[in-house]
């Protein structure tokens, strides 16, 4: 969904590049560092706010540090080697970037308390991360002209900002829940910057709300295929009504190896069930559905890795094949 195993960046851009053709995606490479895993990027995105790190996590700076710069320097080195592998490319390309509420429910103002307790630092933080993304965005259509970019915001901490389940810094209460309709309106807002092109809302944590983010206006929204119970259907059949589309992490992450990775009609096969209960048109759900690891790849080989990413490509294909 972004991350890769290793600290090379070329090879990384290497292997996205040749396996998925159709949507190859900025890698993040997390086992270098603080500063090069998918909140230190976000962090290195935002713009005249700065962030720099605590035993206790990111917490918010009055000026860019060693951690901000770091994040900078890497940010460029990975745009570099996308860059290269990229000559001549056209078609649709992923950049991922932690989601407003997330990136709140993980930064810390002064006091050490989330910015998510604050209404006026949460406000803050979504237009510094607004202006951010559009130069970063700007950025990347310059390095590869022939771009659709595509943005995927990184939710996991959404239906827990939802719900008040982001613990305090003490760990003794919960902040508040968020109004959904705040939430919602605060996405929307924050959709504009991608302009023409779409945005993605990944969320790999149970209760995801679809709803909500087909109503904001996300193009696509990204999950783990594995927490989807019959309880979300009515609001997932929803979403693929209103125009939606799903990004279904089928592929695990972490766990196999690459020799179970053999049979991609049984990695979509759960995908399949679900269009049955929905009662959807078999025919649509080859358009509808991207087929995606669960989650990140950093934790596993980079050969496993590469077989994940081959292997979201044949599952994918066995969802045009007629089913039996």
């Amino acid at each position: 969904m972004g991350s890769m195993p290793g600290e090379d960046a070329r090879e990384a851009a290497r292997i996205v590049t040749g396996s998925l053709p159709a949507l190859p995606y900025l890698p993040e490479l997390p086992a270098r560092g603080p500063g090069a895993d998918m909140t230190g990027r976000s962090l290195g995105l935002l713009a005249e706010l700065y962030a720099h790190l605590e035993p206790s996590g990111w917490r918010i700076s009055d000026r860019p540090g060693r951690d901000t710069r770091r994040a900078w320097s890497w940010l460029r080195e990975d745009l570099d080697a996308l860059e290269e592998f990229t000559q001549g490319f056209e078609g649709a390309l992923k950049v991922s970037a932690v989601g407003p509420w997330t990136l709140a429910a993980s930064l810390e103002r002064r006091n050490g308390e989330a910015m998510l307790g604050d209404g006026g630092a949460r406000r803050d933080l979504a237009a510094s991360l607004a202006e951010g993304l559009r130069g970063h965005l700007a950025e990347v259509r310059r390095r590869v002209p022939g771009a659709r970019v595509v943005l995927q915001l990184d939710e996991p901490s959404l239906p827990a900002v939802l719900r008040g389940r982001v613990r305090t810094a003490s760990g003794y209460r919960s902040h508040g829940a968020v109004d959904a309709a705040v939430v919602e309106e605060s996405l929307r807002d924050l959709f504009t910057v991608a302009g023409q092109d779409p945005v993605v809302v990944h969320c790999c944590a149970p209760g995801v709300p679809f709803g909500l983010l087909r109503r904001a206006g996300a193009a696509a929204v990204s999950f783990d295929a594995a927490l989807i119970t019959e309880r979300d259907d009515d609001a997932v059949g929803e979403a693929v009504e209103g125009g939606t589309a799903l990004f279904a992490g089928v592929v695990p992450g972490v766990g196999v190896t690459p020799a179970e990775l053999s049979d991609p009609a049984a990695s979509v096969g759960g995908v399949r069930r679900l269009w049955r209960r929905l009662g959807l048109s078999p025919e649509l759900l080859a358009r509808a559905v991207t087929v995606t690891p669960a989650c990140g790849l950093a934790g596993a080989s980079p050969a496993y890795a590469r077989a994940a990413l081959e292997h979201c490509v044949r599952a994918a294909r066995s969802l045009a094949d007629t089913p039996e």
